[in-house]
């Protein structure tokens, strides 16, 4: 039997209520993103897309000093590039797997998020930060460019704040991130875990239907031109108002009582099925 002791997960999860927890385990590292990083978020994701019970994903790092650090550029930076036989990245195919998981994903900042953790944030739905937290994109200090973590900053943030933060790699504080749009809500790290259990309650409440069709429909209408947008809209409006969700609703809203999203648990409130 072997001495050598086992290398521990880079990526940890936990299930909290309605929430499945992924955490970046490379505390020692400052939770930079690795190949093994990128496929082990992915690997989570995936074990609950058909989770019914579902209802938000919240992705964070170990201890109270990084977030992400970004690429670990021990090994170079190969989580942003591969050879020219891959048409794209394992970074690219993460952000592409996001967008498509039917719940919100929360990112909880537990402390430094700069370079490749920017691009982490970014494509997340939502973000609690800790206020000793950092955000920047420092690459061109070490002789390349946040490329690809440009793509999701410009669909959330203004031109002008992404070029400063490109272009000069300073670092801004929680305050700041929380000004130009980067968080939602910016709290003390004793009390990040609870406002981030407090938004799950929140998402928790609203209809996992309404939310995972608002979603595609919010990611979907990012490019479209005006007329293309609103004529999409209208469509999608027509579809999820004729869900069984829908139905529940509206019927919860005129019986002066909370809506029930499952029919197991309208029927155990003996309040009969779901149409």
């Amino acid at each position: 039997m072997s001495n050598q002791a086992a290398t521990p997960a880079v990526i940890l999860t936990e299930r909290r209520g309605a929430a499945l927890w992924i955490f970046i385990n490379r505390e020692e590292r400052r939770n930079a993103i690795n190949p093994d990083v990128i496929a082990g978020i992915a690997a989570a994701l995936t074990s609950v897309q058909n989770d019914p019970e579902l209802r938000a994903i919240v992705l964070t790092g170990k201890g109270d000093k990084a977030f992400c650090a970004g690429a670990d550029l021990s090994r170079g930076t190969g989580v942003f590039t591969t050879g020219a036989e891959e048409p794209t990245t394992d970074f690219g195919r993460l952000a592409r797997q996001m967008r498509l998981v039917g719940v919100p994903v929360i990112a909880r900042i537990n402390g430094a998020c700069v370079a490749g953790g920017m691009g982490l944030m970014a494509i997340c739905d939502l973000a609690i930060v800790a206020d000793h937290a950092r955000f920047g994109l420092p690459e061109a200090k070490v002789g390349v460019f946040p490329m690809q973590v440009q793509v999701y900053l410009r669909r959330m943030l203004l031109p002008r704040v992404v070029n400063e933060l490109c272009l000069t790699g300073d670092l801004i504080n929680a305050a700041k991130a929380k000004e130009i749009g980067i968080a939602n809500e910016v709290v003390p790290y004793a009390e990040l875990d609870a406002r981030v259990d407090a938004m799950v309650l929140r998402l928790a409440a609203n209809s996992p239907v309404a939310l995972r069709r608002g979603k595609f429909a919010m990611h979907a209408m990012e490019n479209m031109e005006f007329n293309e947008a609103l004529a999409f809209a209208e469509t999608q409006i027509a579809v999820v108002s004729n869900t069984a969700d829908a139905r529940e609703g509206l019927a919860a809203f005129n019986e002066h009582r909370k809506p029930y999203w499952h029919p197991e648990a309208k029927a155990a409130a003996g309040q009969g099925e779901t149409s």
